[in-house]
């Protein structure tokens, strides 16, 4: 919350414009007054002026300035032009107008009035100078804080845009999971139920022991007792059995389709060896199957390749992200090629498609960080960026060639050995 310049009020009475210079100058012995470098002149409840210890000081050091000028109102030597602020106005606000207003050296307060401009205190330079401290003080902690979050958002802004590049798959997953966990809370509504009957069948149960137990057992009792038994349903022990091995393969099976989602998300996973890049596409496109399966036609082209040193989650993401761009971009029954070989000592992955292709003026910005052509609220624009950069920290590079209505390619180049030793990589980012 911002604070106010009325924090820093002193409610102290102000004086007369007819009062003398040397009634004042009494003011300004009186405790309340000594913190001061000013008192307020006020006349109709508006302030003045203002007449400063300093201009007092003046007077009264020369020789005969007391029977001079002691007798003569204060309007006479009073600063017309006080330094005023309204008691609204932000800390901030107000400390920049005193400051481009007060002169130097500081020999006055600044008066302080409402919204009307009527008279309500006095403030003390030196209190807001303390409060200025303070409060850049604190800004400083906040921007401190900033940077550290700052600092530390690379990772999750990497697992964000894995996350949004997994839309499409999600909503799948989705609903797989609603249909093991329909029929979980089905079940447990059959539970429910047959608690139910088991509590009013125990019931019953009580109800004839105490007819039979009774000192003279009243047969027709006994009777009715046994026909409110009979009326529950008898639960069924193969039934229940049945319900709970339901019950406990739906509940697998969510497991099993949230420890995949964490596993593909997983932040945690180290540079690995004997890496297969084409396992790795293949993963991928299993991944994306939702978002290609009405509408691309996947075309797999894969060269034999050796084993390569790299972190698979990270180059799964790069893959995906090509993918899902590609798919985006096809309108309908279009082709999708992933192709895959060597040359020389480099790793080449081709993704291409014959989608609606990219307009020549915007190739260059792609690979920009937050630049997105995409629809608000398909797109953040990170996909590209985080690519080329996990790219690049595995020693590799990516291109991109593309023609509006034929189709895109991005080419993908790593090196055989591996991503060098000056490439730190980390999981998150």
């Amino acid at each position: 919350m911002t604070q106010k310049i009325d924090s820093l009020i002193l409610s102290v009475p102000a004086v007369s414009p007819n009062i003398s210079i040397e009634e004042v100058g009494e003011y300004f012995l009186k405790d309340e007054f000594k913190a001061l470098l000013s008192i307020p002149v006020v006349e109709a409840g508006k302030p003045v002026g203002v007449v400063s210890r300093y201009q007092m000081m003046n007077i009264f050091i020369k020789l005969y300035g007391r029977e001079l000028h002691g007798r003569k109102p204060v309007s006479r030597i009073m600063n017309v032009h006080p330094v005023t602020v309204s008691s609204d106005q932000s800390m901030e606000e107000a400390s920049r107008y005193i400051t481009r207003n007060i002169g130097f050296p500081i020999t006055e307060d600044f008066i302080i009035v409402d919204d009307g401009g009527a008279y309500t205190g006095v403030g003390v330079v030196l209190d807001l100078l303390k409060a200025m401290e303070h409060q850049l003080v604190k800004h400083g902690k906040e921007l401190s804080v900033a940077y550290n979050e700052l600092k530390s958002s690379q990772a999750q802004l990497i697992q964000s845009e894995k996350m949004a590049s997994l839309g499409q798959m999600v909503a799948g997953v989705a609903h797989e999971i609603n249909t093991p966990l329909g029929y979980v809370r089905n079940n447990v509504e059959l539970f429910r139920e047959n608690q139910r009957q088991l509590s009013g069948l125990l019931g019953a149960h009580g109800l004839l022991l105490d007819a039979l137990h009774a000192e003279d057992p009243d047969d027709e009792l006994i009777m009715e007792r046994l026909a409110q038994i009979k009326k529950w349903h008898r639960l069924d022990g193969q039934e229940t059995e049945t319900l709970f091995d339901d019950t406990f393969f739906g509940i697998d099976q969510i497991a099993e389709l949230v420890a995949s989602l964490k596993n593909f998300s997983r932040v945690d996973q180290a540079m690995a060896d004997n890496i297969s890049i084409n396992e790795c596409l293949d993963t991928t496109l299993k991944i994306a199957h939702n978002t290609l399966k009405q509408k691309v036609t996947v075309v797999r082209d894969y060269g034999s390749l050796p084993a390569i040193r790299c972190m698979p989650s990270k180059l799964n993401q790069v893959f995906l992200n090509l993918v899902t761009n590609s798919a985006q971009a096809i309108d309908e029954n279009g082709k999708l090629l992933i192709k895959t070989f060597t040359k020389d000592s480099f790793l080449f992955v081709v993704v291409e498609d014959d989608g609606r292709g990219i307009p020549e003026d915007v190739l260059p910005q792609i690979f920009d960080p937050f630049y997105t052509t995409k629809p608000v609220g398909q797109g953040t624009g990170l996909g590209l960026a985080i690519s080329h950069q996990i790219v690049e920290e595995h020693g590799g590079a990516i291109r991109v060639s593309s023609r509006v209505g034929v189709g895109t390619r991005f080419v993908i180049r790593l090196p055989l050995d591996g991503a060098p030793a000056q490439h730190t990589l980390v999981a998150g980012g």
